[in-house]
């Protein structure tokens, strides 16, 4: 198992497939994009199904999730999770993805095997889409929620982040648009994972911003009486459900204390917490002839080091060297 000091146990494994994204997201990147992995740094399709396997079948990992950068830019991305879904024990598929690609994608993922998709939409607005992420893609993300509801990756959900004098107003309209599609909204503080290192604390909308905001128009219960567990999201019944909402609050509400995940880059580096400042190169010890048992202990000494906490709540935290979009969300 991939076990830590603290008592914690990872099961779930973060996989970002490239660095790479066609959008240029205010609070992800600058606009004119970074300097990518070059693909000789990059896990190939058959490195990432055999790191997947091994961490399915000897550490205890029963949740896959495939991110980016964009995923739907990977050349082999349907292959990949086709073999996934063939490793025994099977482990649940997701996909975080920005969905501009989806339309063209979700059937032939369904049919690989993947469960279901979080898509990224922070507003329902055209030009306000087109402010936030410097693309014209909106109507193609639409096109994208609608095909992964059709192909059956389901249960969808929706992503939003809300940034203060741009669509920080849309949270009724978001969900009342939700509800009426049969999607999970859920909202999710800006974190300090900025190409610019320009996130200020005092510059983003909290969790409870969000949720004063939903009670303009909503009725909001805490589900199970708010214990999560180790689910990032609080959730809420809207208007006595059966619909919910919710809230990703990793700046003012960490969910630390129960955090059971695992992430490697797409450049094969194993990193214990989003928001680590050391990671463990598996990577160049896969290509140096590592068998699957030095994989495995140098995995799970990267795990056993886990800190208590991403230090976001201490004075003195300092923002990881790599942006969201290079370590995957």
């Amino acid at each position: 198992m991939l076990l830590d000091t603290h008592g914690r146990r990872a099961t779930d494994l973060r996989v970002s497939l490239t660095d790479r994204c066609n959008l240029r997201c205010t609070y992800c990147m600058p606009e004119e994009g970074l300097a990518w992995l070059g693909r000789p740094e990059l896990l190939t399709d058959d490195e990432i199904v055999r790191l997947v396997g091994l961490a399915v079948r000897e550490l205890g990992v029963t949740d896959v999730r495939f991110t980016g950068g964009e995923p739907l830019l990977r050349p082999g991305l349907v292959g990949i999770v086709e073999r996934c879904a063939a490793l025994a024990p099977r482990p649940r598929l997701s996909l975080t993805t920005n969905g501009v690609g989806l339309a063209r994608t979700a059937a032939a993922l369904r049919a690989a095997g993947l469960d279901r998709v979080n898509v990224s939409l922070d507003t329902l607005d055209p030009e306000t889409f087109h402010r936030l992420t410097r693309r014209r893609r909106h109507a193609d993300v639409l096109a994208g929620l609608d095909a992964a509801r059709a192909a059956g990756l389901t249960p969808v959900k929706v992503n939003s982040v809300l940034m203060p004098g741009v669509n920080d107003t849309e949270a009724p309209d978001l969900l009342a648009w939700a509800i009426a599609h049969g999607y999970e909204l859920r909202f999710i503080e800006q974190m300090p994972l900025d190409a610019q290192h320009g996130w200020q604390r005092d510059g983003m909308v909290t969790a409870d911003a969000v949720l004063a905001s939903l009670r303009t128009r909503f009725a909001l219960t805490p589900e199970d009486g708010g214990l999560r567990g180790s689910a990032p999201a609080e959730r809420w019944l809207v208007d006595g459900g059966p619909h919910r909402v919710g809230v990703i609050a990793s700046v003012t509400r960490p969910f630390c204390r129960a955090c059971d995940r695992t992430r490697l880059t797409a450049d094969g580096q194993v990193r214990n917490c989003l928001f680590a400042r050391e990671e463990t190169d598996l990577r160049g010890a896969l290509r140096g002839g590592a068998d699957d048992t030095e994989l495995a202990r140098l995995w799970r000494a990267a795990m056993w080091g886990k800190k208590a906490g991403s230090g976001l709540d201490t004075p003195g935290f300092t923002q990881p060297e790599r942006p969201m979009s290079a370590i995957g969300g």
